[in-house]
């Protein structure tokens, strides 16, 4: 799982990143056999304080107590389709991984112990200068129906005494619905990279698995699209003739690929314009009123991805920072087809740089969002709460499938974890209705898998708690 680190996400980072100075994360619990065991905990639930959604006297916590106090991702992952919580352990034999009935904490299977590249050099990160350590991770994917877990490391292959070693992203793809104590991975793959500690993404939006890398804060120059089943991977290392567009326009440099779908890569000029190579582009999907080009380049911004969905920023003005307010859009991922658009004056970051805000969904794909701008594809509206210079910006966090919401409140400047003001919106009405929870109340990373909520904090130890409480 990758943390948040926006504004956006700061519930969550100021919980989970740098400043929870945990140091190596204590012992590390192992049986006899060295594998990590299960998390399973018989003492009383921690006491949360919790949106009225969920009860906090039903669930269940574990602990991952080797993650370092400052990193750039937490090894934990929601599988909703097999309603699994996946999370990864160290012992002495090598990093193992426990998935769990996020319903009741019954532990479905346990891995058998699975050896990452080596760490690259720098790895480790260092917390007093502010460089997060970069650690194996996790990430669950649906492909075709089927839905896989992934654990996943950034090192060198074959590093030794006598060899440099080969930098890579291995993959270790495990089905979703493996049992046992031991289980294997269907497969491991191997994606050759070149990249500092940090500069690797593993991302599942489209419907394949995109690992990419290099430099970019959004989106890394250079692309693999691996297909899970299979074992394929098809890397795009220079993506800037993917657009048959690019032909024709003289502004396409620094093109992207923004997600990896079953019809290929979605990728994104740096200047403007998207969309499928062979199958669709920005330009003949852009919504009602807004101009083929934004200056010299194509309009459109491919902001992000989520459940098979993109979420795109237009100019209304012929080119960002005029006085009109971006138009925002979002459009089916595999077809273009667009699904709703609205005016809101939140900012479309340039191409090249870090989001502000993650895209998030509700987990039926109702529900769209990052940070203030939200939409409501059944009913193709949008809802903008960017602030007005008296109201507050809200920016989104996650979302119900029935509309409710959590999100930030934002002032003019960023609030910690322990100040941030919360609120709850009701995504069913024009206005979202927002109504402030307070301050210190825990938004939920997942709001429901299998009928619980899965948040993330870091214990008095500095340890990793992953807690899942029952929706009432």
């Amino acid at each position: 799982m990758r943390v948040a680190t926006s504004v956006g996400g700061v519930v969550l980072a100021a919980a989970l990143a740098a400043g929870c100075a945990a140091g190596d994360g204590g012992s590390r619990d192992q049986g006899k056999n060295g594998f990590a065991q299960p998390t399973s905990q018989a003492k009383a639930l921690e006491e949360l304080n919790l949106p009225s959604a969920y009860d906090p006297a039903s669930g269940w916590d574990a602990t991952l107590n080797w993650v370092p106090g400052a990193v750039r991702t937490i090894p934990v992952t929601a599988a909703p389709r097999s309603g699994l919580i996946a999370m990864l352990h160290v012992a002495s034999n090598g990093h193992t991984v426990e998935a769990k009935a996020a319903d009741t904490g019954e532990v479905r299977w346990f891995s058998a112990p699975w050896n990452p590249p080596t760490p690259v050099e720098g790895a480790e990160g260092d917390a007093e200068a502010g460089k997060l350590g970069e650690i194996p991770d996790v990430v669950a994917v649906e492909q075709d129906g089927r839905e896989y877990v992934l654990a996943y490391a950034h090192g060198l292959r074959g590093k030794d005494s006598l060899h440099e070693g080969e930098e890579v992203v291995r993959l270790a793809v495990y089905a979703a619905d493996a049992s046992g104590t031991s289980a294997k991975p269907l497969r491991e793959i191997d994606v050759p990279v070149s990249a500092k500690p940090g500069g690797v993404r593993v991302r599942a939006t489209g419907g394949r698995v995109l690992v990419a890398w290099g430099e970019g804060d959004a989106f890394p120059l250079s692309a693999a699209v691996v297909d899970v089943a299979a074992g394929q991977v098809d890397s795009y290392k220079d993506p800037d003739g993917l657009l048959s567009q690019c032909a024709t326009t003289a502004a396409c440099a620094s093109t992207r690929v923004v997600a990896a779908t079953p019809d290929g890569p979605l990728a994104a000029m740096g200047t403007g314009g998207f969309g499928i190579p062979r199958r669709w582009f920005s330009d003949d999907v852009r919504p009602h009123g807004v101009e083929a080009k934004s200056g010299i380049s194509w309009n459109g911004d491919a902001y992000g991805v989520v459940g098979g969905h993109v979420l795109a920023g237009w100019s209304t003005g012929g080119r960002f920072g005029a006085p009109n307010d971006p138009l925002w859009s979002v459009h089916d991922v595999r077809t273009g087809q667009l699904r709703a658009s609205m005016i809101c004056a939140s900012d479309v970051a340039e191409f090249n740089e870090a989001r502000d805000y993650p895209v998030i969904g509700s987990p039926d794909g109702r529900y769209l969002a990052a940070g203030p701008v939200v939409f409501d594809l059944k009913r193709g509206k949008g809802i903008c709460l960017e602030g007005d210079g008296d109201r507050k910006t809200i920016a989104l966090a996650a979302i119900h499938d029935d509309g409710t919401a959590y999100g930030v409140v934002l002032g003019k400047s960023a609030a910690s974890g322990s100040e941030a003001v919360v609120a709850e919106l009701d995504l069913t009405t024009n206005t979202g209705e927002p109504k402030v929870l307070g301050v210190g109340v825990r938004v939920p990373y997942r709001t429901s898998v299998n009928g619980s909520g899965l948040f993330l904090d870091r214990d008095g130890d500095g340890n990793v708690r992953v807690s899942l409480r029952r929706n009432r």
